[in-house]
């Protein structure tokens, strides 16, 4: 998961770059990055480690002057946490070309092995990010065009997609060409189009959520479609087409979950309301399952948890109390990346409030349940605080699969409800019961939105991967995502 936003303007746009990764921030608190390309055809770039108000300091900015641009907010999947992680990336052939990537390859070792044996292109790190570049580097410096055109960038994304699989959104600044996005065949990592009238062109915008168009100016145009390239020119000027055959609309239902912000709607389904229907079918479980239930007051754990919680406290006519402060300057922690990070932060970042606790039969509301350390801190907060019993519900349903495509959650082992009943995860997490989300319910909560998409990417619920991988490609994750080796490998 990463955030990444292009933007074509008249004026410069460093500025409306640098606010839109502050609203992406939550996709990406590793590394952020800016390149933009001004008049000369001079690209100007800034990146680092930290957050996007770390990164640029105003003596950065005075000298990211350009009228387009692209920039990406990183949270560590594929690769390492470093510096030399960080994007957009660059490569000077052909054109120049800067690419932001959010997502992940499942064959990116079989291609880091063509690009080098067959293509002679060397590669600084064992990004993903980086093979992709290559790659779409590589096919487009064979259409032998002195300046690209629309047909000539577009045959190079649908080589592209021939060769890469897995989940990827990408944004490239092509230097003193324009900007061009585009989307995996699945379109399983989202991707927004929008656009303003400037005085003399329309100025156009393209980033992982939308949510942050209107503080621009913008108004939302249309989601980029799976397999579908869009190339702005650097006048303003918009083409697109699909560059692949047979694409398929799976878009990823943890982004309707946790990932995307609430006051955000991908690909025409809004999180919020989308949130709101999963808040409702939980209730219609809880009902049915738990018609004599005790439950006193229902509390969610802040933030994404909210407008599930708010709509189950309705459903099932109990009363709905804010029983956690949340911390506004703690990270997300499910995208910390190191178990023991996680741990710390879980009592920085939640406060508890003893009154709303005290004597009571609380019912805890999160979106997901994923390794079960923050489930089981929070129930011991609870009950610190004074409360009679602790139950707790999830808007999703159980995760007992790694991810592949984008999301670095956990090694399977790690999981907690990887190999373990849902009576074993409530005991283990200290609930006195556990109520989880049914994936129909969920899928459907999300489908409603939008009725023509008929699948999601669920993997982590399902284990079924519905994109091609190299050999022993789970194997391999599973080895570097276990947390003692994460730890092993930084301090080597």
């Amino acid at each position: 998961m990463c955030g990444i936003i292009g933007i074509v303007a008249e004026n410069r746009v460093a500025q409306d770059i640098y606010e839109s990764l502050l609203m992406l921030q939550h996709r990406g608190q590793d590394a952020a990055g800016m390149v933009v390309c001004d008049a000369q055809g001079r690209l100007h770039s800034r990146k680092s480690m930290g957050y996007v108000r770390d990164v640029f300091q105003q003596r950065h900015m005075f000298k990211l002057e350009g009228c387009y641009g692209i920039g990406h907010v990183r949270y560590p999947t594929a690769g390492g946490a470093g510096k030399e992680f960080a994007q957009p990336m660059y490569v000077n052939s052909p054109y120049g070309i800067s690419l932001a990537h959010n997502g992940n390859l499942t064959n990116s070792a079989d291609l880091a092995k063509e690009l080098f044996f067959a293509e002679m292109r060397h590669l600084n790190t064992d990004s993903d990010s980086e093979v992709l570049l290559n790659i779409f580097a590589h096919e487009l410096a064979k259409q032998k065009a002195i300046k690209p055109m629309p047909e000539h960038l577009f045959q190079a994304v649908s080589k592209t997609h021939i060769r890469c699989s897995g989940a990827y959104a990408v944004v490239t600044l092509i230097t003193d060409v324009g900007i061009l996005a585009f989307r995996d065949p699945l379109g399983i990592r989202p991707l927004v189009i929008g656009v303003r009238e400037g005085k003399t062109q329309k100025e156009y915008i393209v980033a992982s959520e939308n949510a942050l168009f209107s503080a621009l100016g913008f108004k939302t145009l249309r989601d980029v479609l799976p397999g579908e390239a869009v190339f702005i020119t650097k006048d303003g000027s918009l083409y697109s087409k699909v560059c692949c055959l047979n694409p398929l609309h799976m878009p990823c239902i943890f982004e309707y979950v946790y990932l995307a912000r609430p006051d955000s709607t991908i690909d025409e389904i809004s999180v919020y309301k989308s949130r709101m229907r999963m808040g409702k079918r939980l209730a219609a479980k809880i009902l049915r399952d738990y018609p004599d239930h005790d439950i006193d007051v229902v509390i969610p754990i802040p933030d994404s948890s909210t407008t599930a919680a708010l709509q189950l406290a309705r459903e099932i006519g109990i009363e709905y109390r804010q029983g956690f402060v949340k911390n506004r300057y703690v990270g997300r922690t499910f995208i910390m990346p190191y178990q023991e990070e996680r741990k710390k932060s879980v009592r920085r970042k939640l406060n508890i409030l003893d009154l709303e606790f005290k004597d009571k039969n609380v019912l805890l509301v999160d979106d997901s349940i994923v390794r079960g350390t923050t489930s089981k801190k929070i129930i011991e907060m609870a009950r610190e605080a004074g409360a009679k019993k602790v139950y707790f519900a999830s808007a999703a349903p159980p995760v007992r699969f790694q991810n592949l495509y984008g999301i670095d959650m956990a090694a399977t082992e790690e999981l907690v409800a990887a190999n373990k009943s849902i009576e074993e995860v409530a005991r283990e997490i200290g609930a006195d019961y556990l109520i989880y989300q049914d994936l129909e319910d969920l899928i459907a909560s999300a489908s409603e939105g939008n009725p023509e998409i008929k699948q999601f990417e669920d993997s982590i619920f399902t284990g079924q991967y519905p994109t091609r991988m190299a050999d022993n490609y789970l194997e391999e994750l599973e080895a570097k995502r276990a947390d003692a080796k994460k730890v092993v490998r930084e301090k080597a």
